[in-house]
């Protein structure tokens, strides 16, 4: 029987590592909450817009950890297509919050990139006017006003690499053909379930 022991927890340790690293995949993989992009353009919507130019927005909450992946891909984006978008990062910024609320690490990240205009989203009426209730969801509207692109630009929840969001968008502010108009978005939810509200929650963890 004691000869057993070790045996019996070593294949319940192996058992519970497994489990383990099964829920940590099911989270990497698990896409935010699937919504109807407008297909035009929001006629309300206070973010400005260039003539002849396609707008890319990235809605982003200040603080959460997934998205600093989306905006390490939107530096790549920009340098594989400088001067072709009119591109803004636009963080949640609830009724009540400081500007040092949303000011964080992420902002600075943002305004960091070349050609990238960041702003605040007062109590997220721009994530509603859009519909986007995932943090790193990035749309892309063309010069007319119609919506091409809606989706995340990461390979799953807070990774790096090459991912289909990111390739769909270069290919199309190079205005070749694209393999795909809609990708999951991966990150933290803008929009509380509970509510008709966005909040400054944030549902996962560091």
């Amino acid at each position: 029987m004691k000869k057993c022991f070790p045996l019996l927890f070593t294949s319940i340790w192996l058992v519970a590592v497994g489990m383990g690293m099964g829920a940590l995949l099911v989270y990497d993989y698990a896409p935010g909450t699937d919504t109807r992009v407008p297909a035009d353009w929001p006629s309300q919507s206070k973010i400005p817009q260039v003539r002849g130019q396609s707008t890319l927005v990235m809605f982003a909450h200040p603080d959460c950890p997934c998205t600093r992946a989306s905006i390490g891909e939107l530096s790549v984006l920009m340098t594989h297509c400088q001067n072709q978008v009119n591109a803004y990062v636009v963080f949640l910024q609830p009724r009540g919050s400081s500007r040092e609320w949303v000011h964080t690490d992420l902002w600075q990240s943002a305004q960091a990139i070349p050609g990238v205009i960041v702003q605040a989203d007062a109590e997220g009426k721009e994530a509603r006017l859009f519909h986007v209730t995932t943090s790193g969801h990035v749309v892309v509207y063309g010069a007319d006003e119609k919506l091409c692109f809606s989706g995340g630009i990461t390979p799953s929840r807070g990774h790096y690499g090459d991912n289909e969001g990111l390739s769909a968008i270069i290919k199309l502010l190079h205005h070749e053909p694209m393999a795909a108009t809609e990708t999951p978005a991966f990150g933290c939810s803008l929009l509380d379930p509970k509510s008709d509200g966005l909040t400054g929650r944030i549902p996962c963890s560091r």
